[in-house]
């Protein structure tokens, strides 16, 4: 973008190129606001104090006794609700800074002076230059621009003979471009800056500073180390080799181990079976499946039982007692034909 530029008569000149990134931004109220509040809170200097009732110069003892007076009951003179006494709850010497990050602080500034150029209140001289403090020069340079309230006047560099000039003019404040902020743009209603001053705030807060997220570290080169080659990938055929040739080292290992005789151990091996025992399990065993092949096979020849076998009636009481005296009577007869035969 463009701005106009004037001579201190306020004449026009050629207009200058400026950063959109200082002066053409959309402002951030919420960051303007944020970094306003922290530099007013940062002007407290945070030394009030109070002195409680511990700090107080009195007595500690109570004014008078606790009962018998017919007045209300009251403790020491220094309390807080008698005259001379401590303050409850009364301020105290701290910090009011508030932190505000660099990038904050850079964003506030472009969005002033965007908003400033927006509004119409930036007005550029093409240079300003006193050879020595004339309070009258600075009058009618603000005259020339059509300034009429209160304006703030920014350079390029510190010129102590401008500082001078306005420092007894009302409303009116000069500084250098490095020492712009937000409070002093905002509680100036106009902005009178030189070109220098306009390249000065291109350098602080335009260019890389103002498109880059966060400034990039410079990382020294590693130094060069020697490259390890990667190993190369087996084939199939050298994988089989591989597993023959380590199942071959694997046999190899395990006939040693039973050529080689036996390390003595700490627990005692189990009896190895005799002979003849070996022999007794070994027929015992064959009888077992002599056994299961019988009853498969007579269970193969035998016709299929019906599904539905009736149980068998449990007989009676008289009817056990006529069979057990019918068995006794046939022993009987048994007993007597074996003596008649004898």
């Amino acid at each position: 973008m463009k701005l106009a530029v004037r001579n201190a008569q306020g004449g026009k000149l050629k207009p200058i190129e400026v950063d959109d990134q200082v002066f053409g931004i959309k402002p951030n109220m919420a960051v303007m606001h944020q970094a306003f509040l922290a530099q007013m809170a940062n002007r407290r200097a945070g030394s009030a104090s109070t002195k409680s009732r511990g700090e107080v110069r009195g007595s500690s003892a109570k004014v008078r006794v606790q009962k018998g007076s017919g007045h209300a009951r009251q403790g020491t003179a220094r309390a807080p609700h008698r005259t001379g006494g401590g303050v409850a709850f009364g301020p105290r010497p701290r910090s009011y800074r508030q932190a505000l990050p660099k990038r904050m602080k850079r964003l506030a500034i472009r969005s002033v002076l965007s908003g400033k150029v927006a509004d119409g209140q930036v007005a550029v001289v093409d240079k300003l230059s006193l050879e020595k403090p004339r309070t009258k020069e600075i009058v009618e340079l603000l005259e020339s621009l059509g300034i009429k309230r209160s304006s703030l006047i920014v350079m390029g560099d510190a010129d102590r003979m401008v500082f001078a000039s306005a420092r007894n003019l009302a409303r009116i404040k000069a500084m250098p471009a490095a020492y712009l902020n937000v409070v002093d743009m905002l509680t100036h209603r106009d902005l009178v800056m030189t070109v220098a001053a306009v390249r000065r705030c291109e350098e602080l807060w335009g260019g890389d500073r103002a498109r880059q997220r966060r400034p990039v570290a410079v990382q020294a080169a590693a130094p060069p180390t020697a490259k390890t080659r990667r190993p190369r990938v087996a084939k199939a055929p050298e994988v089989a080799e591989e597993a023959a040739g380590e199942a071959a080292v694997a046999v190899e290992a395990a006939a040693a181990a039973v050529e080689a005789p036996a390390a003595p151990k700490t627990v005692r091996r189990t009896r190895a079976p005799k002979k003849a025992e070996v022999a007794g399990e070994a027929v015992a065993e064959a009888e077992v499946v002599a056994e299961a092949t019988g009853e498969a096979a007579a269970a193969v020849e035998a016709p299929a039982a019906p599904k539905a076998v009736r149980r068998t009636r449990a007989p009676k009481k008289a009817e056990v007692v006529e069979e057990a005296a019918g068995e006794a009577q046939a022993v009987e007869a048994d007993n007597t034909a074996k003596q008649e035969a004898s």
